[in-house]
């Protein structure tokens, strides 16, 4: 049986213009934009994050946006799971629905599926969480390459939420956490459709570094310090905020801080590219090629 709804993908590295052509696109498509960044999920992160403005969200109406507190635990699994059920209720009213963002898992979650992972108690989370805070990262990494040696070798070891998560598993499984991971691509009960946006390298950066300068003229200084006693909160765990936890510290001065969020900034739009060109399903235009974009959505919707 032919699929008679469609999920348009927009996606693209941080800083590239996903958000204007989004809403533009959402118009086209009579429907609301479905948030697919991971931290725009949670509120009062807006300056740090680019979150939509209250006209923009006024404009098209926005799901997943500043609907958590800042401390809450979120996962993609859990994001799988809430937009499923999500885009079983709009598709009841119209058949084209809009996903846009830039966090790598959680559109793969929403196009592909992710792994039955078993849902992690708290108890085992708070105790992975105090074994990092009084251990530190570098005996979390020497446990995890003793529990699960096979994703000690692939999994990024300077990051501490993919290594606590990992030990996770294996704390309350006792089973391995690549076990668990099969990659195995999910049947969606909707077309996907997915367009990607991509500028040059050094007007992506030129961007990246204008947009940095913007959020410290808006105020993303004082927004960070009225984090401060949340500061080890996963959400707060991300590019503007941990370097100027940094300088708060005393670890670098202001000029630094600055220059460490552009280049990581940077470094970030640099992975997300990486990720996303792995995926042969998604076609890719400039931000300005809007004419183009409609055109080449309309051919691939399915009415």
């Amino acid at each position: 049986m032919q699929k008679k709804n469609n999920l348009v993908v927009l996606l693209g590295p941080t800083g590239v213009g996903k958000t204007e052509l989004s809403l533009s696109l959402a118009e086209f498509l009579h429907s609301p934009i479905i948030n697919a960044d991971s931290r725009q999920i949670y509120s009062g992160l807006t300056i740090g994050t680019a979150a939509p403005t209250p006209e923009q969200r006024k404009r098209v109406s926005h799901y997943f946006v500043a609907t958590l507190p800042p401390d809450a635990y979120y996962s993609a699994a859990q994001y799988e799971s809430d937009v499923l059920a999500l885009l079983n209720d709009l598709f009841k009213q119209q058949n084209n629905v809009l996903l846009t963002g830039g966090s790598m898992m959680y559109i793969d979650a929403i196009c592909k599926g992710i792994d039955d992972i078993p849902t992690v108690d708290q108890e085992t989370r708070q105790m992975v969480m105090r074994r990092y805070e009084t251990a530190g990262l570098d005996q979390l990494v020497q446990e995890l390459k003793i529990l699960d040696p096979e994703y000690y070798k692939i999994v990024d070891l300077k990051n501490p939420k993919r290594v606590m998560h990992a030990l996770e598993i294996c704390y309350l499984t006792g089973k391995t956490y690549t076990s668990f991971r099969t990659n195995s691509i999910k049947e969606r009960p909707f077309n996907i459709i997915k367009i990607g946006l991509t500028r040059p390298r050094e007007e992506l950066y030129e961007r990246i570094n204008k947009r940095v300068d913007i959020m410290i003229e808006e105020g993303l200084y004082e927004e960070v310090l009225s984090f401060k006693e949340l500061r080890n909160c996963n959400a707060l765990n991300t590019v503007g905020y941990k370097e100027l936890f940094q300088y708060i510290d005393g670890l670098c001065s202001w000029e630094q801080a600055i220059e460490k969020i552009k280049q990581n900034s940077r470094n970030y739009a640099r992975k997300q590219i990486t990720w996303f060109k792995r995926d042969p399903e998604i076609t890719w235009f400039h931000p300005e090629q809007d004419k183009e974009i409609i055109k080449f959505i309309s051919k691939k919707i399915i009415p």
